[in-house]
């Protein structure tokens, strides 16, 4: 089976690919190979989700072969397109597979004979921006060929038998345990992508292959067919497929470019009550600070009312701070979220660049600490809660938001928790894209950072809950978990050094047990944290053993410390009344 989708020219807004392939049964009557090679005409799923080509050769010895690497590459490209666009292709690949192979197997063990199972090789090429992500199970292969160089990219997941017989140790639907090798490549342009099977390059010399590839004065798909029938005059007794994937252009942006792009729209100026910007009329100024302008503003096309997010205009040459912002706007638009605030479209007719967000209700998380110095532990706990929901979207959607605190999360009058700044997100569908500026230094508020993400590392979900566990103990106590400013740590890598400050000596009314609880949410290494989220909030309210075995080991000091220093006055009292007495016998 073949499958393919525009093969003449694949192109988004600067990639472009000329794809062609051929698919023969050979000596055999059915042909159990597939191919497929899909894109999308609208240029904003291409930029994020990029060109994506697959091979798949079904198991000869099971009569279910052919649905099991049709299915394979038909389903796999389906479902990886529906994913989200803020998941890297690595994730996003996984989870498509991870779901097809359960699917597969779980089919494939319904047949009364045991060889008749669902199971199929399986490689593909997702060439995204300038990058080519491999994602390969089995003994399907994937070549670069590169200045009259074949290069495998691939290991076969395969073992001889003695001469051309082999089995395979890998593949889609073999085991209810799936595991695949992924590995990121650099593409230049020329590179020919070449996906094969083995009934293909087992029975090719790699010196007759590159003779075959030189000819590239032909279309791909010719090409591809030419080598399939030279495999075939060598003798293949197998099903044949070749599947070619030629880089013709590619989004090699420089600076210039990108600051372009960045710089297409006017910042606005700033805005006063009464102004109008495009259909909206300007109620109410809710912030205006160094780095952008926040307003209320009422819609004529729809007479509802919205927040305007601004730049300001300081930040008109500050290319890494306006890249933040239209990637705030990216992640609203990609996400769902009743505990996250709501990016809508912009207008693409507006000259301006600004945000259209869903307005929000409420206090900030800040106000809310300042109108409650002390508030209850049970308080604090469902504000908690409510932290760790969209802290667990964010996880799935393979996003981190990098600068959580009080000023950046609202609380609205029924008690929810809304996030309404995301200009520090990192996504990985965005990173993956050609033309994101680096930066230099951590994004976000020093007081809440993760050691691991100031010390340059990258920032994951557990960093997000490290920012939570802090704002947590602030909330408690109105002073942070450390006392060593976290700018010199990331200045002195070598010396860092955190030492935890117990809540106990800020509110010696707050359980013991909970220290151990925050600490551990806080602590400066990402793996000694909480690994799965939910646990940290289980654990504000009920303790697991360990922590409370941890407790019951640890000194009175720690368990208990108003009874710890009561016991000090009391001995050192006690000392003070002997020393007397035998003064005054003396």
């Amino acid at each position: 089976m073949a499958v393919i989708t525009d093969v003449a020219e694949v192109t988004t807004e600067s990639l472009q690919v000329s794809v062609g392939g051929f698919s023969s049964a050979g000596c055999r009557d059915v042909n159990q190979d597939a191919f497929a090679v899909k894109h999308s005409s609208r240029k904003s799923v291409m930029k994020y989700k990029g060109v994506v080509a697959c091979i798949a050769d079904g198991v000869s010895c099971s009569d279910n072969g052919q649905q099991a690497s049709h299915t394979s590459v038909t389903q796999f490209i389906d479902d990886y397109y529906s994913t989200p666009d803020s998941w890297g292709v690595k994730k996003a690949a996984a989870k498509v597979l991870t779901s097809l192979n359960s699917w597969l197997y779980h089919h494939g063990q319904q047949s009364e004979l045991r060889h008749n199972g669902l199971v199929s090789t399986f490689s593909s090429v997702i060439v995204k921006s300038n990058t080519a992500h491999l994602i390969h199970v089995g003994d399907s292969r994937i070549y670069r060929y590169r200045r009259g160089k074949l290069t495998q990219l691939t290991q076969d997941h395969s073992r001889k038998q003695g001469g051309k017989s082999h089995f395979l140790t890998r593949a889609l639907g073999m085991d209810s345990r799936l595991d695949v090798d992924y590995k990121q490549e650099s593409v230049e342009v020329d590179d020919v992508l070449v996906l094969t099977t083995d009934g293909l390059h087992d029975w090719l010399t790699k010196r007759e292959f590159e003779g075959l590839l030189s000819r590239m004065e032909l279309a791909a798909e010719e090409l591809a067919h030419l080598i399939v029938q030279y495999a075939r005059k060598n003798g293949s007794d197998d099903n044949l497929t070749c599947l070619l994937v030629k880089i013709d252009f590619l989004p090699q942006e420089n600076l210039q470019e990108t600051a372009r792009q960045l710089t297409q729209r006017v910042i606005p100026p700033i805005l006063a009550e009464g102004n109008t910007i495009d259909q909206y009329e300007i109620i109410r100024v809710l912030h205006s600070g160094t780095r952008s302008h926040v307003y209320l503003a009422k819609s004529h096309f729809d007479e509802k009312c919205y927040v305007l997010k601004a730049p300001s205009p300081n930040f008109s040459d500050d290319l890494v701070y306006l890249q933040g912002f239209i990637r705030e706007g990216w992640v609203g638009r990609q996400i769902s979220h009743s505990a996250i605030m709501k990016i809508h479209r912009y207008a693409e007719a507006s000259p301006f660049l600004y945000h259209v967000c869903d307005y929000v209700e409420g206090k900030t998380l800040r106000q809310w600490m300042i109108d409650n110095p002390k508030p209850s532990l049970e308080k604090v706990r469902e504000i908690a809660a409510e932290l760790i929901k969209p802290i667990r979207f964010f996880q799935r959607m393979g996003i981190v938001h990098r600068d959580l605190k009080p000023e950046n999360i609202m609380l609205t009058d029924n008690g929810k928790a809304v996030f309404i700044d995301f200009g520090t997100a990192q996504a990985e569908g965005f990173d993956e894209v050609s033309g994101v500026i680096p930066e230099e230094v951590p994004v976000g508020a020093t007081d809440y950072i993760a050691p691991e993400y100031l010390a340059g590392e990258k920032a994951t979900a557990y960093s997000d809950l490290f920012s939570v566990g802090v704002i947590v103990y602030e909330m408690l106590t109105g002073k942070m978990p450390y006392k060593m400013p976290y700018q010199q740590i990331f200045d002195d890598k070598q010396s860092r050094r955190y030492d935890y400050i117990s809540v106990l000596k800020n509110r010696q009314d707050l359980p013991a047990w909970l220290d151990l609880v925050l600490k551990k949410v806080c602590h400066p290494s990402p793996k000694t944290r909480y690994q799965v989220i939910s646990e940290f909030i289980q654990d504000l309210s009920t303790p697991d053993q360990k922590i409370l075995r941890e407790l019951k080991e640890s000194p009175l000091i720690r368990r208990n410390p108003l009874q710890f220093w009561k016991l000090m006055v009391l001995v050192l009292g006690i000392i003070v009344c002997v020393e007397t007495y035998i003064i005054t016998i003396g």
